[in-house]
């Protein structure tokens, strides 16, 4: 009894000397600060988690991504990624293997209001898909969480069967910087012909069939709130597309000179929503572009009055269609090649003129 006594009371003088805590950043984030440290110690030293409710699976999660900073006597930790409402966070300290754990634990608490948050667009927009569609735009009215997306979105077959692993399941889920648009991708091994996984599962979306893309509303936004209400988007399935993006064959509507009227732009087929808004430009002119008609038109409103004369569209090579066929180069060109697709600033330009 005595010799815990005095173990008990070690470890409280240990623990005395050093401290783990939560405190606010002034950026407003959750920082994890371990004070009173008599010399400097690795970055391993300080390990956080994010606990999921099973001792035995919390066990076995690897830690979080973070960014550490030292200064005398002091270490800090600040998560890379938002914390979610209503999950327990632990930071764990240990200033050398063999010493007693620190810990320190917090959570966000959850926001009493009633759900608000819902599924705002999902593109394409289109009724009628190609077979090898390529990926997903999913926007949300508030920022959402991260982690265990692919938990709440499925594709349901006519049958209202899901589809089995039918899409690309990655950990660096693929969000914008304000947490509201997912970019959700098709497997590329269901689409690409001659590899493995079309070849022994077959293709995610067959032709000539319906199905469903189901949102469900367990998903937590970015205030610990489970979605207002549930989304399905139901699209028939129509051949595959392979052939690469023209802009020579896209239909130009010029506007008239000393107005600001909408540059539009018509595509013979659909082009991926978000390249589209970011992969087109007018040379030289200020102002703000928008598609529509399912993904066929792009506009484009001057900030100032159009000027009689020469002009340029410029389109950049790597744009996609639905498919992701690029401008001279199909998808299914890279197959043999590496993984990592090359990133390119190549342009094409379109001359167009505006007359008095």
């Amino acid at each position: 009894m005595i010799r815990i006594f005095l173990i008990f009371a070690w470890a409280i003088v240990a623990r005395a000397e050093i401290t783990v805590r939560w405190v606010t950043s002034e950026t407003n984030k959750p920082v994890v600060v371990v004070s009173g440290l008599s010399q400097r110690v690795a970055h391993e030293a300080l390990l956080v988690y994010a606990d999921q409710g099973d001792l035995k699976a919390d066990m076995s999660l690897p830690p979080m991504l973070g960014r550490y900073r030292t200064e005398p006597g002091r270490l800090y930790f600040e998560p890379r990624f938002p914390l979610e409402r209503g999950v327990n966070y632990r930071a764990v300290f240990r200033a050398s293997p063999k010493a007693l754990a620190i810990i320190a634990s917090f959570k966000l608490p959850l926001e009493s209001a009633e759900p608000t948050t819902v599924v705002a667009h999902v593109y394409p927009s289109a009724d009628v898909l190609p077979e090898n569609l390529l990926k997903f735009y999913v926007h949300f009215s508030a920022p959402m969480s991260r982690g265990r997306i692919y938990e709440h979105i499925h594709l349901l077959d006519e049958r209202g069967k899901e589809v089995e692993l039918p899409f690309l399941e990655i950990d660096e889920e693929l969000w914008d910087g304000a947490m509201k648009r997912l970019t959700l991708f098709i497997d590329p091994g269901r689409i690409k012909r001659g590899v493995q996984p079309l070849e022994e599962i077959g293709p995610a979306l067959e032709e000539g069939k319906q199905f469903t893309l189901m949102i469900d509303e367990g998903w937590r936004d970015g205030a610990g709130r489970a979605l207002k209400e549930s989304f399905r988007k139901t699209f028939k399935v129509g051949p595959p597309d392979r052939e690469p993006p023209d802009p020579a064959q896209w239909k130009i509507t010029v506007p008239r000179a000393g107005t600001r009227e909408a540059l539009r732009v018509a595509f013979p087929k659909a082009m991926d929503h978000a390249l589209a808004l970011r992969m087109i430009r007018v040379a030289n002119v200020e102002g703000a572009a928008a598609v529509e008609d399912e993904e066929k038109l792009w506009k484009f409103v001057p900030s100032t009055e159009w000027r009689a004369g020469s002009h340029k569209l410029q389109v950049q090579t790597t744009i996609e269609d639905l498919a992701g066929n690029n401008i001279g180069k199909p998808f299914e060109v890279d197959v043999f090649e590496t993984v990592q697709r090359r990133i390119t600033n190549a342009t094409v330009e379109v001359t167009f003129v505006i007359r008095e």
